[in-house]
């Protein structure tokens, strides 16, 4: 199964390396509703996610914070939604407004972009094992974007990636080739 995901990964990045620009990987809205816990906040934010080559181009806005200015705010991956897990890439330079615009690249290719943990654990202790993880995560609808501060640390307003409906087909593409190729050699 994972070779079956790591393909597919493989597909989405060699795709983003043949076209001229960006490709999206998906989008979430933010919400306090959508914590685990959930909380009472009336804070709403958006943030959307792109892939240029090695480049992962991350865009949030949101407003109306209600617990306080950003203390945090990342990627997290892999989960199911619904539940919690750890920091993936953390967005360096957050701006601490309780309303606002946010917008970085990150060099999925340079370790320093990840978390240790995330690093040694679903990167097998490499950039490029981590920015697989990481891609498949997303396209999988497993990772989610999250903004902390002090009345909420566990996170204020959260959203599960949304994968583009190219990037999943794509991958469905990388998929199917590589059952197709594994059921030839079988025969």
């Amino acid at each position: 199964m994972r070779r079956f995901v790591l393909t597919g990964v493989l597909c989405l990045l060699s795709t983003a390396l043949i076209h001229a620009g960006p490709i999206g990987l998906g989008s979430a809205q933010l919400l306090g509703s959508n914590e685990v816990p959930s909380n009472p906040s009336t804070a709403s934010g958006y943030a959307s996610i792109w892939l240029d080559g090695n480049l992962l181009l991350v865009d949030v806005s949101w407003q109306n914070l209600t617990g306080g200015v950003p203390a945090a705010a990342h990627i997290h991956c892999c989960t199911a939604p619904g539940t919690n897990t750890g920091v993936a890439v953390g967005f360096t330079g957050f701006p601490a407004t309780l309303s606002g615009t946010y917008s970085n690249s990150f060099d999925l290719l340079n370790s320093a972009v990840y978390t240790s943990a995330f690093l040694n654990g679903a990167g097998g202790g490499t950039a490029a094992g981590a920015e697989a993880a990481l891609l498949a995560g997303i396209a999988s609808g497993h990772a989610y974007v999250n903004i902390h501060n002090s009345v909420y640390p566990g996170g204020e307003i959260r959203g599960f990636v949304v994968p583009e409906p190219a990037s999943v087909g794509l991958m469905g593409v990388g998929l199917l080739g590589l059952a197709l190729a594994r059921r030839r050699r079988s025969k």
